[in-house]
């Protein structure tokens, strides 16, 4: 009686093994073991989850080694993905949009930041006297690289002043000690860019600040409503061709995420690299207090964010005509959500 019931209850728990291991080898290897990643700014906190998963390991846990990168601005991260020198690229989202309006199609498969993170400001030493938008007409601005999400957001900010993007000059500064320089030294009167070199400027005295897209509500008043930011973006045949590769992306990210949202500052320190810091470990830490709730909490793209995104484009943009633009084209969340499914507290 007593063997029948162990049998039994042996047989159950084998049962239970078998159907529990394909459930969890069900993703698959990845088709791709080794990537290419092109980012614009990879030291900047819009980029700070793609950094959290490649230093704790989390590409490598995914069976996928990622060579990444770093370009001047996200307009050139782009180009490197169209010219076909990286597979996959950390970039902001409206590039999807910007490249469907040309009929090229790409497609975001997990978010990382659901606030740009982007500031505007102007330079106290060139602009001293400066009363409003009107006054930056004829001036120098400058952007992470000319086409990049920041020139955007200086184009939506401008535009609601009546000032055209051809009334200005924008220069590339990059995201790091050349944009600082670039701003000290007055080659430029305004600049829009991302953190840590805004915090940095705003509170060294060098910068006002004119337009704030680092806080949720910031982002709010300057779109309208919620603005997605920095994902994974790629060419929609990749994505075909790749899914268990874009699932592997997406738990590394969707990980990533998790981690930074219990992570302390000390834990930020031990984790970056020192150069990111910039020289100045407790501006760097009062710079990501500032960003934090910009970060994506499990890398769902919202649906209004990507109409949010689609109207801001189109606001300053002519050739961008919204009737156009297929959004479910943009992005994907399938990845994601699986994902989230796989990290859930």
């Amino acid at each position: 009686m007593t063997r029948t019931l162990l049998n039994r209850r042996s047989f159950t728990l084998l049962a239970a093994a078998a159907v529990a291991v394909p459930a969890l080898r069900a993703q698959g290897r990845p088709e791709k073991s080794r990537l290419s990643i092109a980012v614009g700014g990879k030291a900047a906190f819009y980029y700070l989850p793609l950094t959290i998963a490649e230093q704790l390991g989390y590409f490598k846990a995914e069976g996928i080694e990622v060579e990444i990168s770093d370009f001047a601005g996200g307009a050139k991260a782009l180009q490197a993905l169209v010219g076909g020198s990286a597979d996959v690229v950390s970039g902001a989202y409206e590039h999807t949009i910007n490249m469907q309006s040309k009929n090229q199609f790409i497609e975001s498969i997990v978010l990382m930041g659901r606030a740009p993170q982007i500031a505007m400001g102007v330079s106290v030493k060139s602009l001293p006297n400066y009363k409003g938008l009107a006054d930056l007409r004829g001036k120098k601005i400058g952007v992470t690289a000319p086409g990049s999400s920041t020139n955007m957001v200086a184009n939506l900010v401008l535009s609601r002043a009546g000032i055209k993007a051809t009334e200005v000059s924008y220069v590339g500064v990059g995201t790091s000690a050349g944009a600082l320089t670039a701003m000290r030294s007055g080659q430029i009167d305004a600049m829009s860019n991302i953190d840590p070199v805004m915090t940095m400027l705003e509170q060294k005295g060098d910068v006002r600040i004119i337009s704030d897209t680092r806080t949720l509500k910031g982002t709010q008043e300057v779109f309208g409503g919620p603005m997605p930011a920095a994902c994974f973006y790629t060419q929609v045949d990749f994505v075909k061709a790749n899914p268990n590769t874009c699932q592997g992306l997406a738990n590394a990210i969707v990980r990533g995420l998790k981690w930074l949202q219990t992570a302390g500052p000390s834990d930020i320190i031990k984790t970056v690299p020192e150069s990111y810091l910039l020289g100045d470990r407790a501006l760097y830490l009062a710079s990501f207090n500032k960003v934090r709730e910009a970060l994506a909490l499990d890398g769902v793209m919202p649906e209004e964010g990507a109409r949010t995104a689609l109207k801001a484009l189109a606001s300053f943009d002519p050739s961008i005509k919204p009737e156009k633009i297929d959004l479910s084209r943009t992005f994907t969340n399938d990845f994601a959500r699986r994902a989230k499914e796989k990290y859930k507290a």
